[in-house]
């Protein structure tokens, strides 16, 4: 034969094989069933090596976090210790001195005076970075979840936040310093890996680790369980706090990374500050910013028992108005959130300074004049807890040394003073160790007056706790029934400490509705084993109690800001709705190849962070193929990848005794039916070739526009991939394009460091200069595409959606149908709680 130039050949119905072989590409042979030999083919062997140094590093910044989350909790306990003893220090001299000569009120001037330049300060940090108000908790709960909140994890959010919390605590506001630390934490964890700063642009480091949002959100949840360590010195209990509040992906390693950073938090805030207050440098004795002390009968009460079988029933009930006065609490801050969103933020700034400085100076006068007017003096304790070691000393030493004797004579204290007029975990050890009474007309009116001022206070524009002012709530609420339990049911054998921390328990999952982590970091707080069956209990009962009215504090003030947080798992009711019923069916999106004045279009008139990769099914493709470069290429493009999965589903048709369906199905079987006209044309043609329905002709090069009809908005769309906003962003910017003219071939290429380089802050597309490119030329987006996302099916059931989308840590799932067509896409919005029912009353309805 003329056409195989003489060499040997041998032709039949199916191929012809020559003695020179004809030149196929690896998908043709693969749709032909035929498999291209390579001599001395070298396997890929992955690098064990990197892979070793990649996890040891990963270790070594893992454990540096810890350490520098433990020192920002040093930072922030020395200095709030130095100003709180500086202001505690004058006002009270002032107050021994003028309850003599009658000049109170000058003492209230200088309480005034510390407390608002104290609280003036720390708003106006947050008017530098509004993001550092509040704890930070549902922000960071927001992070872990997968929604970024912009912002959040800035070195000037970190700042703004360390020094704020110092000095709202200092202030005197009803407010903790602990969870500002979580937030402290995961601001570490998402910025020590990275190396740079926004905020310090000129240092930069060639650090090429961790550059994905996978690496990131691991080092946050390893930050906020070691904020939590160091608030509490509960290093487990910060490990279950990332588990069960934040992290929507969890793995094995991640666990052992998490509570190794936890402890190195926990140990380096331990060794210093065991260093600074004793003086013996290398003792771990002050494990945590909180610490509850050693929970111990007085050894002259044989009668006293920590707590017994019979007090599990108090405990319970306990555990159910501790739920009742959290889901008020969270009740009456939901209403003054909405009353501040609505009346004080759209005002200027300086009115959100305004309204701090007022809750300021409403608590400063409550203070001054509870402590003054309303407390009563109690008989001190002739006994006294002293254990035999040094923490345990130091402790009492401080719940000694913190009793105020206002207007009381020798051996008796003002209890209400001893309350108001301390540091905040100085009242707490009060109520937990003191062994003096306390007056159930003063616990209750503390109650009450901490109970109002902690909740309009918590959402002012200053970084605010929340853990703190609950324990001392519902401790206050405690040591009251132990008091009732005493005094008027004769129930002599109860500690009244235990019943302060139970009620401190309840009151505190009455509020953030925490069971397996907040149970633990309690354990871990009074180093009490015994408590854990007491504890448990009373935050089960306090959990369920408040659930029957509202969510917890910190999930109510993420509705709030209209987050669309995913929960651990739908309702049952939801599997009556499919993937179909809930998906966005009206996408953008781009070709494989397409040009640069529609890729700015699209992105310029859009906030998508990622667009499905398509190309349209034409009827009379020959044609287009012949008279436009650009439409020639995707045309290729669509063929190339339709042959490689027919190729597959051909192979594994023929293994599992089963044929492949729909598109691929269709150009086996037209391969069959044109075996008669297999010596008229090309053989590989008719299996590329397939009978589309003609649909309107629209060019690839043209950005989808609202004008389009019904016809032309859903005609099928092949789906091969997904590409990033950032990665069309980043392209665009290095120039990466080819002419019209050109081979895409001839189209620069940008390496994985390349195009992460810009991590985790990207250029605006709107602040790009583009006037150097051409709008006519084209970019080539399959080799930065993602060709093989997770997909689902229009049937797919919702709770099998949900469960895919939230495990995996996605943002966005295409459903694509059984011919490869994308036909619409999930995203976080459709899967929110608010959006599923309605869709849900949207299926009954046409029903």
């Amino acid at each position: 034969m003329a056409g195989c130039r003489g060499s040997l050949c041998c032709c039949c119905r199916w191929c012809c094989c020559c003695g020179e072989r004809e030149t196929r590409t690896p998908e043709e042979l693969t749709i032909l069933g035929e498999t291209q030999e390579e001599e001395d083919e070298i396997l890929p062997r992955k690098d064990y090596e990197k892979g070793r140094r990649y996890e040891a590093v990963k270790w070594m910044v893992v454990f540096a976090i810890g350490v520098c989350t433990g020192l920002v909790g040093l930072f922030v306990d020395f200095f709030v210790r130095l100003f709180t003893q500086l202001k505690f220090g004058v006002v009270q001299s002032s107050v021994e001195e003028c309850s003599q000569k009658g000049c109170l009120a000058l003492s209230l001037l200088e309480l005034l005076g510390f407390n608002l330049t104290f609280v003036f300060l720390a708003s106006l940090l947050v008017l530098i970075e509004p993001v550092a108000a509040g704890s930070g908790i549902p922000e960071v709960k927001c992070y872990l979840n997968g929604v970024k909140v912009p912002g959040i994890v800035r070195l000037r959010t970190l700042l703004c936040k360390v020094l704020g919390v110092l000095f709202s605590v200092a202030g005197g506001l009803f407010v903790g310093k602990e969870g500002p630390m979580i937030h402290s934490g995961s601001v570490v964890g998402a910025g020590l890996p990275q190396f740079q700063s926004i905020s310090l642009r000129k240092i930069q480091f060639n650090f090429p680790y961790f550059r994905s949002d996978r690496d990131k959100r691991d080092f946050v949840s390893a930050g906020a369980a070691a904020g939590v360590a160091a608030a509490f010195g509960a290093p487990i209990g910060g490990t279950l706090f990332s588990l069960e509040e934040g992290s929507s992906f969890w793995n094995q390693g991640l666990t052992w990374k998490v509570l190794f950073c936890s402890m190195s938090a926990t140990f380096t805030l331990n060794f210093f500050r065991s260093g600074i207050q004793f003086g013996s440098w290398g003792s771990f004795q002050l494990p945590g910013l909180l610490n509850f002390g050693e929970f111990k009968c007085s050894d002259s009460d044989k009668k006293c028992h920590l707590w017994t079988a019979m007090d599990l029933g108090f405990f319970v009930v306990m555990g159910v108005i501790g739920g009742l006065l959290g889901a008020t609490f969270n009740c009456l801050n939901k209403r003054l959130a909405k009353y501040r969103m609505r009346n004080v933020h759209p005002k200027p700034k300086l009115v959100r300074v305004l309204e701090s400085l007022l809750v300021s100076l409403v608590t400063t006068v409550v203070v001054f004049v509870a402590s003054m007017v309303l407390g009563e003096c109690r008989q001190m304790s002739s006994s006294s807890q002293i254990g035999n070691d040094s923490f345990q000393l130091q402790v009492t030493e401080d719940v000694n040394s913190s009793i105020k004797t206002f207007f009381c004579p020798n051996d008796t204290y003002n209890d209400m003073a001893t309350l108001f007029f301390n540091p905040q975990e100085s009242a707490i050890l009060q109520l937990f160790h003191q062994d003096g009474t306390f007056s159930p007309v003063t616990l209750a009116l503390f109650f009450i007056l901490y109970f109002l001022l902690a909740c309009w206070t918590y959402g002012v524009s200053v970084p605010s706790g929340l853990f703190v002012p609950s324990l001392l709530c519902g401790a206050a609420f405690g040591r009251l029934v132990a008091n009732v339990l005493k005094s008027y049911i004769g129930l002599g054998h109860i500690y009244s400490g235990t019943f302060a921390l139970i009620g401190a328990a309840a009151f505190l999952g009455g509020v953030v509705r925490m069971t397996i982590s907040l149970t633990v970091i309690l354990i871990e707080s009074t180093n009490e084993i015994t408590y854990g069956l007491p504890i448990m209990v009373t935050l089960m009962v306090a959990k369920w109690t408040g659930d029957f009215f509202n969510k917890g504090i910190y999930d109510i003030h993420v509705g709030l800001r209209g987050v669309p947080l995913l929960e651990w798992e739908t309702e049952v009711e939801m599997d009556k709705l499919r993937a179909s019923d809930i998906m966005e069916p009206n996408l953008t999106y781009v070709y494989p190849h397409t040009r640069i004045q529609s890729l700015v279009s699209i992105l310029r008139t859009t906030v998508h962070h990622a667009f499905p990769v398509v190309t349209e099914n034409r009827g009379n493709e020959k044609e287009f193929m012949k008279g436009n470069q650009l439409i020639s290429n995707n045309i290729k493009f669509k063929k190339s990848s339709i042959l490689t999965r027919a190729g597959e589903q051909r192979k594994r048709s023929q293994s599992m005794k089963s044929y492949p369906s729909s598109e691929l199905r269709n150009m086996c079987d037209e391969h069959i039916a044109s075996e008669e006209q297999a010596e008229k044309e090309d053989l590989l043609q008719q299996m590329l070739e397939r009978r589309y329905t003609p649909y309107p002709n629209l060019y690839p090069d043209q950005s989808p526009s609202e004008d389009w009809t019904m016809e032309e908005r859903f005609r099928p769309l092949t789906f091969h991939g997904l590409i990033l906003r950032s990665q069309l962003v980043t392209l665009l910017v290095r120039g990466v394009c080819y002419s019209e003219s050109q081979s895409s071939a001839s189209q620069p290429r940008l390496s994985y460091a390349e195009m992460a380089e810009d991590y985790p802050r990207y250029p605006d597309i709107h602040d790009l200069d583009l006037t150097l490119l051409n709008p006519r030329m084209i970019v080539d987006v399959t080799p930065y595409m993602n060709p093989s996302p997770f997909t689902v099916s229009p049937n797919t059931h919702v709770s099998q959606v949900f469960n895919l989308f939230r495990t995996m840590g996605l943002r966005h799932l295409p459903v694509v149908n059984a011919v490869g067509e994308i036909v619409g896409i999930v995203t976080r919005h459709n899967l929110t709680s608010e959006f599923l029912q309605a869709r849900l009353r949207q299926h009954y309805q046409t029903i």
